[in-house]
């Protein structure tokens, strides 16, 4: 297959177009040519943006589509209904499949867990809104979904819903927060209880699962989360730890005590701020599974995490997630 793959360079999208080249497909990826520009030798590129009135906009695709024949796109870089309808206008009278990358953000209510596909989402007061933020991201990916289906005809996408997401060159650090402290840290502070559960899911099963809806034509809409086996905050933490034989001390601490000592939700990845959020923790996913996503272990995940971030920054380099080592330091001091 000749596989286009929009945004296909940074974590996620580079993983579903190594993927891709792993299976011995032929890939074009459509980019900014801001993020990993000399990566994936063996694709063609496309420079251009997402943003039709922006740059170049979608001209490299435009002046491509009808001459190159792609046999699917994978689109993972959408974020705004207005860019998801230029693109999916301009390409479905020329690639047969769409594969969206959406997210789990789109569910309406997350108080209820085994959220399953059916579940109702997030429908905007104001659906020309174009500011991505916590209050808009879902519901303008709900629209971008929209989009895509309208220009695409049925039986033509995918919708993947990716849950949060973790493996080798997330540059959000959010579960490589957890990972790094347990294989670092000598007293690690976490919020109660040890036993929350998580989910997420390896880029590379991601980017795996993506690439199989392509080659075979696998429609209809796909919560896409792991990992292989049930998941605990402490359980991430001590899969750090195995990795690089450390024993931290865990401080578990109450919701009260850590607001009482001002510490706020984004300064511990991955805290969520209340019963109303139970649910993102327990998303369904035994339709993709079904479907041929295939997981693996948080063990294996958690390693290869750490030897990228041993690589790049160290095994405790700074993070762009959480707080601080001094920091953590200063509000254990004060237990």
């Amino acid at each position: 297959m000749h596989i286009l793959i929009l945004g296909g360079t940074r974590f996620v999208g580079a993983a579903i177009t190594r993927a891709a080249l792993e299976r011995d497909h032929r890939v074009t990826v459509f980019h900014r040519g801001k993020t990993n520009t000399d990566g994936f030798p063996d694709a063609a590129h496309l420079i251009g943006d997402r943003d039709p009135d922006e740059g170049a906009g979608l001209r490299a695709l435009a002046e491509a589509a009808p001459d190159v024949g792609w046999d699917a796109v994978i689109d993972v870089s959408c974020y705004l209904p207005r860019h998801a309808r230029a693109s999916s206008r301009l390409l479905t009278e020329h690639v047969p499949f769409c594969c969206f990358i959406s997210t789990v953000s789109v569910y309406a209510d997350f108080s209820r867990p085994d959220i399953d596909e059916e579940r109702a989402v997030i429908e905007l007061d104001d659906p020309t809104v174009e500011e991505i933020n916590g209050e808009t991201y879902g519901g303008l990916k709900v629209l971008c979904e929209r989009e895509v289906a309208d220009a695409f005809t049925p039986g033509r996408t995918c919708t993947v819903r990716p849950g949060l997401v973790t493996g080798p060159e997330d540059y959000t650090d959010r579960a490589t927060y957890w990972m790094q402290r347990g294989a670092v840290g000598e007293r690690v502070l976490a919020p109660n209880p040890p036993d929350e559960a998580m989910q997420l899911i390896d880029a590379r099963d991601l980017g795996a699962f993506c690439v199989r809806t392509v080659e075979e034509s696998i429609t209809g809409v796909y919560n896409a989360v792991g990992p292989r086996d049930p998941l605990t905050r402490e359980a991430l933490i001590q899969a750090g730890a195995a990795t690089n034989g450390n024993t931290p001390e865990v401080c578990w601490t109450d919701t009260d005590k850590l607001e009482s000592l001002g510490v706020e939700h984004k300064e511990l990845p991955l805290w969520l701020p209340g019963p109303e959020y139970a649910g993102f923790r327990a998303v369904n996913n035994e339709r993709a599974r079904a479907a041929g996503l295939t997981l693996r272990q948080i063990a294996d995940s958690t390693r290869d995490t750490l030897a990228w971030l041993q690589s790049t920054r160290g095994l405790d380099g700074a993070l762009d997630a959480g707080m601080t080592m001094q920091r953590e330091d200063e509000l254990l001091a004060r237990l």
